[in-house]
């Protein structure tokens, strides 16, 4: 377990690098596809729980050294979504294009709900998504659109990603 989390937070970091330098050039409303999320949903689906949990933690510990945003806000959601994608392992057939776009888009809608009832406790530190605006509609829409290409793309670590006993 500990080499799925450890291999799940370098490639959360790598696509958050990704994500702050290629990407943001590329981004349409200031929205870029959150890579990072969709790669913590992937482990989190493939090996449960505990995984989701931690590789959230650590991948959002990083997050949060990385970026402007207060300590522990990218953990606490990270976490949040690694254990709430993890509780459904083994429930849905992972096929190849539905499923994938259906956690990336829900665990998309969760991270803005979790970003939200936090601005409500702590206005002033933690932004929200505007619900209205634009910018959480394509983040949406580009974490949903990628999610089966990405998925495709995380199979190929499989052996990495993946406790051995479900390869």
């Amino acid at each position: 377990m500990s080499k799925n989390v450890i291999w799940t937070t370098v490639f959360v970091i790598v696509a958050a690098i990704l994500q702050s330098t290629l990407l943001s050039r590329l981004a349409i409303y200031y929205a870029v596809p959150d890579i990072a999320l969709g790669i913590l949903v992937f482990s989190a689906y493939n090996n449960g729980i505990m995984t989701g949990q931690l590789a959230g933690f650590f991948s959002g510990l990083l997050l949060d050294f990385f970026s402007a945003a207060p300590l522990g806000l990218n953990t606490l959601v990270r976490t949040v979504i690694g254990a709430s994608v993890g509780l459904i392992r083994g429930t849905f057939f992972l096929d190849t294009i539905l499923l994938p776009m259906a956690l990336c888009g829900g665990t998309t809608l969760m991270k803005a709900l979790c970003f939200w009832i936090l601005h409500l406790l702590f206005t002033s530190a933690v932004p929200a998504y505007a619900v209205l605006s634009p910018v959480l509609w394509v983040e949406f829409a580009l974490n949903t659109l990628i999610a089966p290409f990405l998925f495709a793309l995380l199979k190929l670590f499989k052996p990495m990603l993946v406790e051995g006993r479900d390869r």
